[in-house]
């Protein structure tokens, strides 16, 4: 193994990752066709909207109507962009 030595009249640079910004669920006004929550909940998650869409309509289908029941549910809580 080689030993990588540093000269003395160069500086290190450290590098430090600052404090990841939290989740944040919110609705979006840009990628809106009802309320705004799967395009705020893409934005929150950096993913494609339409992929929200689809599992949400996958939910509600394969979940006995469970995903309209959340969608609503994150429509009265979650607050606009």
């Amino acid at each position: 193994m080689e030993q990588q030595t540093i000269a003395p009249d160069q500086p290190v640079v450290v590098e430090q990752a600052g404090p990841k910004p939290g989740f944040r669920l919110h609705r979006s006004r840009s990628q809106k066709m009802l309320g705004g929550v799967c395009g705020g909940l893409a934005e929150s998650l950096d993913v494609d909207v339409n992929v929200i869409r689809l599992g949400l309509v996958a939910l509600t289908v394969l979940g006995a109507g469970i995903g309209v029941v959340l969608y609503v549910a994150a429509w009265m809580l979650a607050p606009e962009e």
